[in-house]
């Protein structure tokens, strides 16, 4: 969800440094552990979490990217960035999830022994590295779908990571080989129901659509009802990040004053009351000379 609130509070640069350490050491040990134990299982989560370090450094790179001051070219300085990161970081997470898929599908039809303890024991530290490293994440998440993709990788990390933990307890207690590439297929769906949301929402901002959480309806609905306002047009609101909106639009307001006091106010309120920090209104006294924007309507 975009939005102009501060992220001072929320340590970018700590929780990707840390993030991303942690995660390329697991990477290492997981693939290491994965080919000596035969494990499907093990392999396509290190193949995840591998995706999930280069997500990291996109995120990161598009987080500092984002702050860039403005200039003669790119007035909004390079904050978009961060949108175009968010909907890399969701293909790069499908690509990754359907190679996995293939491969256990062959698996499925030719299963190969695997050692469930070997399985077990790297899985289970899966499971606190994804876990710290989405803690890392959690609160920047609720306010910046960039951060809200990294979080959502490490918590489906997390998630799968028991996952395989779990098959490896089965594999010991039933000795049944498929029971690996089964569970990976389960991964598979697991980080495809966690992504396809990341997805549509970067998609959505992607094409300046209004971001999730802001009512328009509702915006439009406070600005008609401003002293001295008897209409509204040629409204509209984006995300110019994954964190910030903007948005413009063109009041009528009769009696041709030109109001800061009440310009400074809807200003404000649209920031506190809506998430809009980038507020751009025009005023029209719509008598003589109606906007040719006026006919413009929203569908």
């Amino acid at each position: 969800m975009a939005h102009g609130h501060s992220h001072s509070h929320f340590d970018y640069n700590r929780a990707f440094v840390l993030g991303i350490g942690l995660n390329l050491i697991f990477v290492v040990i997981e693939a290491v552990f994965g080919i000596w134990a035969n494990s499907l299982a093990l392999l396509a989560d290190a193949g995840h979490n591998l995706s999930d370090v280069l997500g990291l450094l996109l995120a990161w790179g598009a987080s500092f990217l984002s702050k860039s001051k403005p200039t003669v070219r790119r007035t909004y300085g390079l904050r978009r960035s961060s949108i175009l990161a968010a909907l890399l970081n969701a293909i790069l997470l499908l690509v990754a999830i359907g190679g996995v898929a293939w491969e256990a599908i062959l698996r499925i039809q030719t299963p190969e022994s695997v050692s469930g303890s070997i399985v077990i024991g790297v899985a289970a530290a899966g499971v606190v590295v994804n876990t710290l490293t989405a803690l890392l994440f959690m609160r920047g998440s609720r306010q910046d779908l960039n951060i809200r993709g990294a979080f959502l990788h490490m918590a489906a990390d997390a998630g799968v990571s028991l996952g395989v933990v779990m098959a490896g307890i089965g594999i010991i207690f039933t000795g049944w080989a498929w029971i690996d590439p089964v569970m990976s297929m389960l991964v598979v769906a697991v980080i495809a129901a966690s992504t396809w949301g990341l997805l549509r929402e970067s998609l959505d901002l992607a094409l300046d659509a209004v971001p999730a959480g802001i009512d328009l309806p509702a915006v439009a609905e406070y600005l008609a009802a401003q002293p001295g306002i008897t209409a509204i047009h040629d409204l509209h609101v984006w995300g110019m990040s994954t964190s910030e909106s903007a948005l413009t639009v063109h009041l009528v307001k009769p009696d041709g004053l030109l109001d800061d006091s009440l310009l400074a106010q809807v200003s404000d309120a649209l920031h506190t009351k809506f998430g809009i920090a980038h507020a751009t209104i025009q005023l029209e006294q719509g008598a003589d000379h109606e906007c040719r924007l006026s006919s413009e309507h929203i569908h």
